[in-house]
């Protein structure tokens, strides 16, 4: 792990060229963007969400959870971003990575619920009412 420490910058848009060492947060776009801290500069984007990472502002730094696992780049660098801290993970192994993002996957669908084939969500009573079409009389 090459950088040690980073620094943030609330925008609003989430501008072209990162710099180094810097994570840039969009309130509006609840999304966080940085270079990876291996030094390898892929631009990381973490989403904010109750299914994604979770971002802490004190007033001071930042704190991203859960840690930042770079599984599809070529560094697989995985670290936490704690008070502006970059705190150095164990490298995982494929096996936990594939358990990793198969649980991310649950965690979305449980978040978000069933989809309609456009997007929209399937909401209960949608569903409590196509049950009812298709019962015998």
């Amino acid at each position: 792990m090459i950088r040690k420490t980073v620094t943030h910058k609330f925008v609003h848009y989430i501008p072209e060229v990162l710099e180094e060492g810097v994570v840039y947060v969009s309130i509006e776009y609840a999304t966080a963007v940085h270079r990876c801290c291996c030094g390898c500069a892929s631009e990381v984007v973490t989403p904010l969400s109750p299914a994604d990472w979770k971002l802490t502002f004190d007033g001071v730094t930042i704190t991203l959870f859960p840690s930042i696992g770079n599984w599809s780049f070529l560094c697989q660098s995985h670290y936490w971003i704690e008070r502006n801290n970059v705190v150095p993970a164990r490298r995982w192994s494929s096996k936990e990575i594939g358990g990793s993002r198969v649980e991310g996957r649950r965690v979305k669908n449980e978040y978000y619920g069933e989809r309609y084939p456009d997007g929209s969500r399937v909401l209960a009573h949608d569903a409590a009412n196509e049950d009812d079409e298709h019962e015998p009389e």
